[in-house]
């Protein structure tokens, strides 16, 4: 049995004017998120993610449609109404005060009595393992451990809903890795349902249950990771999801993965399976090489694993044929 959505947008809009040609961010987008799914808004920059993230904490006033949370409509509640929690990109801890007291602090302006309040956040922190620097004010801590205390001081109040906007984009690259595998863990652990906002397509795939592309606005495809990337819909998503050549033929634009495409030497009359090429670029990736062709087609790139790549070290000015099967063509929308 399908989960139950948790959060739904319904015909959400941001518009910045009340002009009829006012810039739009979000055009009528509608959306629904399972209960305890982690979802991730992807998209480059510009495209709506953002400022849909912002709208659903209440940071934004919301244009027209409706956000329902839970069954509750929460579309024009403030921030501290809504049940939902939000980590800023910056984290956006205050450097005076430590580790526990960040924590604490949203208790604190509700009212919760002192005792209490430390008591819960030191939990809190020992959760995110890092009870023995509470004490430890932002500057005495790495990167990864400021995260965990601006997720600690989230998960305080006890939100239904967790929104992340880009919280990985300031950590290097192997802290980025261990710490989405940590999100991801908490996420799981907690049941709770999360929406991150990122551009990274790698990021998203390693993370969600549920992917949503956004492009000038609009919701362009959401589903599974495995379906968003196996089954493309729009050329946008085959594009900007990586790993396709988009090419046309007959009419309908075609989509063939990059590591479905293999390399002859004997040529190929252009068809939907195949076409005569010249290599133009290759690049070496430990376990593939990256081949780029020049094609009838147009620009194609291929996927080569390392033990093919041995067995003929294709070089750039090189004449080909690429081929691929029936199976590996996907059809795109639009």
């Amino acid at each position: 049995m399908a989960a139950q959505p948790d959060l739904e947008l319904v015909k959400l809009v941001k518009r910045y004017g009340t002009a009829s040609d006012a810039p739009v961010a979000v055009d009528h987008i509608d959306l629904q998120i399972a209960s305890g799914h982690y979802c991730c808004l992807l998209g480059p920059s510009g495209c709506g993610k953002t400022t849909t993230l912002r709208m659903i904490a209440g940071h934004e006033d919301v244009s027209d449609g409706d956000i329902v949370l839970g069954g509750r409509n929460i579309t024009h509640l403030p921030a501290s109404a809504r049940g939902t929690a939000m980590m800023f990109q910056s984290y956006a801890l205050f450097p005076h005060l430590s580790a526990l007291e960040n924590v604490a602090f949203s208790l604190k302006m509700r009212g919760v009595g002192k005792s209490e309040r430390l008591q819960r956040a030191q939990d809190l922190l020992a959760r995110v393992s890092l009870g023995h620097l509470a004490h430890r004010k932002p500057a005495e801590m790495s990167g990864g451990q400021q995260q965990r205390v601006a997720l600690a001081r989230a998960l305080i109040t006890e939100p239904r809903v967790l929104l992340l906007d880009e919280p990985l984009s300031a950590l290097d690259p192997f802290l980025r890795i261990k710490m989405r595998a940590e999100l991801k863990g908490w996420q799981k652990s907690l049941g709770m349902t999360f929406i991150h906002v990122t551009h990274s397509q790698e990021e998203a795939m390693a993370l969600a249950d549920q992917v949503v592309v956004m492009n000038a606005g609009r919701i362009e495809q959401s589903g599974p990771p495995h379906q968003i990337f196996n089954s493309p819909r729009t050329e946008f998503v085959a594009r900007f999801i990586g790993g396709h050549n988009v090419f046309e033929h007959e009419g309908a634009k075609l989509a063939v993965r990059t590591d479905k495409v293999r390399l002859f030497k004997e040529p190929a009359t252009p068809s939907a399976f195949s076409t005569p090429a010249t290599v133009r670029a290759t690049e070496y990736q430990g376990t593939h090489v990256l081949i780029t062709l020049d094609s009838p087609l147009g620009e194609l790139t291929v996927m080569l694993p390392e033990a093919l790549w041995h067995q003929h070290a294709w070089q750039p000015g090189e004449a080909c044929s690429a081929q691929w099967t029936l199976a590996d063509i996907h059809h795109l929308v639009g």
